[in-house]
């Protein structure tokens, strides 16, 4: 049952509403969408603006992935300490002050330290907004958690229309990001105001029974992370070199690559929509072993039939539906399992922030040596990789269960010890008894 009011020890106010908190992340989380979309459409009106070759601003990719990693470090300790909301309200704010100098800036170090600070900020408002919103809500997190992922992407899918918008207006990028930045300052002063949730202080909707021993949760948080990191390849990874693939494979001209690329975050953004009633009725495991075979089914489509531009659509739209609720499933997952601290949910996007930054470089460099169809190969032994190993943590868990299940039976079934004394006081009772 969702609960009604929440106690924040930090600042010892009540939360009267959780629901108006959780709007709140949700506006904050299209605002997050649209940062992460907004560099790519950039890139030529950045390097024209710090007189840079197109093909080295690519740079700006590896300072904002590089800052996320970082971000996504430091950060989560920090929500079990501090209240979660003013650490947003910060980090939103360099999100906006960020927006507003990057289409002005001429000095390339300069622009590379912009991206730093967006990569940085976007992992604290990335793992607050997930760690707050399992506070908030526990077990029952599924729905809110893939409504939040949602937003996100109606954020990546709005901010490429902004920036085209102001780019055929006004034939540059500035007038775009500032309505953008803009659009950042209302909710900064809405996240401000709410009162923060505080961190767990004991575990909290699990029986004695289902829950593993506490030294398995270390080795949970690893190999989920482990999990993210190849997920992660999967989705950016695809996202970012399918535009390059189709083009050289002479499948696509650039307008219909492009397409082909929007086709794909569309059909992610809907299936996360999608999801949200799903997650009610379908539990996270479950719905994480659908999306990685269909995904690997997608992927498999478009091997097979390399030269058909059927497949490569048909291929393309499957792995944007069937991966996109793969992550907040993953998220929903762990929190059934373990809990949740600031702590332990940065290693889960410092997982994901690796994933996103280091698979794209290695397919770029496969790309390279070997060809185009070599990174649609890389892609699905990386699936196969991930499927591989969530089964094993399945597999794993079932295995801790049991012993926990098997240790508890045995302590209750097991003869309890009688003392000396306790025998001796029912002898003594007995005879009063008989005496009587």
């Amino acid at each position: 049952m969702l609960p009604t009011t929440l106690k924040n020890t930090k600042s010892d106010s009540i939360i009267q509403n959780p629901l108006i908190v959780t709007y709140a992340y949700y506006a904050m989380f299209i605002v997050l969408g649209m940062v992460t979309a907004s560099i790519g459409p950039s890139l030529p009106f950045l390097a024209n603006n710090t007189g840079t070759a197109l093909g080295n601003i690519g740079i700006l990719f590896s300072a904002r992935a590089g800052g996320y990693l970082g971000g996504s470090l430091v950060s989560g300790g920090v929500y079990d300490r501090r209240p979660g909301h003013r650490i947003l309200a910060g980090m939103m704010a360099v999100l906006a002050i960020s927006f507003f100098a990057l289409p002005v800036v001429m000095v390339l170090w300069v622009l590379i330290l912009i991206a730093f600070l967006l990569g940085f900020s976007e992992a604290a408002v990335d793992v607050g907004g997930n760690t707050l919103l399992v506070w908030i809500h526990h077990k029952n997190v599924g729905p809110f958690m893939n409504a939040l992922h949602a937003f996100f992407g109606v954020g990546s899918f709005l901010s490429p229309l902004i920036l085209a918008q102001t780019i055929s207006s006004s034939h540059n990028i500035i007038l775009g990001y500032r309505v953008m930045a803009l659009m950042i300052i209302p909710i900064i002063i809405w996240i401000w105001r709410l009162p923060s949730p505080s961190a767990p202080l004991t575990t909290k909707h699990m029986s004695d029974e289902r829950m593993p021993d506490q030294t398995s949760t270390p080795w949970l948080v690893l190999i989920i992370s482990v999990f993210l990191f190849l997920y992660v390849g999967v989705e950016v990874g695809f996202s970012g070199w399918i535009f390059t693939y189709a083009l050289t494979l002479g499948l696509a001209t650039e307008t219909s690559a492009a397409l082909l690329t929007s086709a794909f975050w569309g059909t992610f953004t809907l299936a996360r929509i999608f999801s949200i009633p799903l997650a009610t009725r379908v539990r996270p495991k479950t719905a994480i072993l659908i999306g990685l075979t269909g995904g690997l089914t997608c992927i498999a489509l478009i091997i097979v039939k390399p030269s058909s531009v059927l497949a490569l659509w048909l291929g393309t739209l499957g792995l944007g539906a069937s991966i996109a609720a793969i992550f907040p499933s993953a998220i929903s997952f762990a929190e059934n399992r373990v809990q949740l601290t600031g702590q332990r949910t940065r290693w889960f996007f410092a997982g994901g922030g690796l994933g996103g930054m280091i698979l794209p470089w290695l397919l770029g460099k496969f790309f390279g040596h070997f060809g185009a169809l070599m990174v649609i190969r890389l892609l699905i032994v990386d699936a196969i990789l991930a499927m591989i190993l969530f089964i094993a943590i399945l597999l794993q868990e079932k295995s801790l269960f049991g012993n926990c299940r098997e240790k508890c039976h045995g302590d209750s079934q097991r003869p309890r010890k009688v003392s000396n004394r306790a025998i001796a006081e029912r002898s003594r009772k007995k005879s009063i008894k008989a005496d009587a």
